[in-house]
């Protein structure tokens, strides 16, 4: 089927690091060796109603913009807020309208600009409780990666989430869903977009992909890391939406279902069938790798 050779191509490719590092005199960051698509440029667009995509190529970064100000999910790696900035202001929205700052899950490719976003824009950074601790040390006590110092600039949240916590500004409310397993804190986020014609529940995944450092069914740094992931691939099926988004853009083939210039259509990402796909995949690897 060549739809779920291709989803799996893209989703080990854009969520397998490798163990080799960089060492930055300027940042002292330890970075893992990435992908080039996560600073390759991509135009930004309106995905359906007041929800845009800002990010890079790779690495998605979502603005959902209200009159009382706007909401930036994820960040990229360090140094990715120039992007950003420059996709956000090409759009005709202003960084400092920025009220609050989101993440999928605390990895160095998804809040390695979050520090330099919050500092541009005054935002409250916002995070699930269990990723705030990775946050404030900038990734070291990560567990797969931690232990060889920061790998993007440490920040402090403002207020700590939980599952089924909703984040409100304006007309806007969003639904914190816990899908833990790539990261202790890892979340999806669930909410309502309108347009002229009609509504979309949209649903931003954290795909539950395994990194080749994850161990199961338990790793000393996370003793539930097995018992994690298999809820989360029991429960992410379940969740109802209309509009499928990811944290990495090749998990929902947004290169297949948008080009630059090709104008509004969110109903190209209506895709539940994609969504399942990539859950089957990923629940397959899941299989596979308990039973070593």
């Amino acid at each position: 089927m060549p739809f779920l050779k291709q989803s799996l191509a893209a989703l080990f490719l854009t969520t397998s690091l490798a163990s080799a590092s960089i060492h930055s005199s300027a940042q002292k960051l330890y970075v893992p060796i990435s992908n080039p698509d996560w600073t390759r440029d991509r135009q930004p667009f309106r995905i359906a109603g007041n929800l845009y995509y800002v990010g890079t190529f790779d690495l998605a970064s979502y603005l959902i913009t209200t009159p009382k100000g706007h909401i930036l999910i994820n960040t990229g790696i360090t140094g990715s807020d120039t992007a950003i900035r420059k996709h956000i202001e090409a759009l005709g929205f202003k960084v400092t309208d920025i009220k609050i700052l989101l993440a999928t899950h605390a990895h160095f490719d998804h809040v390695g600009a979050m520090a330099a976003m919050k500092r541009m824009s005054g935002a409250q950074l916002m995070i699930q409780e269990k990723d705030a601790p990775i946050m404030a040390d900038g990734g070291n006590s990560d567990f797969d990666f931690g232990g060889k110092g920061p790998m993007f600039p440490p920040v402090k949240a403002d207020r700590l989430l939980h599952n089924r916590d909703v984040v409100s500004l304006g007309d806007m409310q969003i639904t914190v869903l816990h899908h833990p397993g790539h990261t202790k804190g890892a979340c999806s986020f669930l909410f309502t977009v309108k347009d002229e014609k009609r509504s979309y529940r949209v649903l931003i995944a954290n795909m539950p992909s395994i990194l080749d450092e994850t161990k199961l069914p338990s790793m000393p740094a996370y003793p539930e890391v097995g018992k994690d992931y298999a809820h989360t691939l029991d429960t992410m099926p379940k969740v109802q939406f209309d509009l499928f988004l990811a944290s990495h853009a090749g998990q929902f083939d947004l290169d297949k279902k948008y080009k630059p210039g090709s104008g509004y259509h969110p109903e190209v990402f209506f895709d539940r069938k994609g969504y399942e796909a990539a859950l089957e995949v990923l629940h397959k690897a899941y299989l596979k790798k308990a039973a070593k």
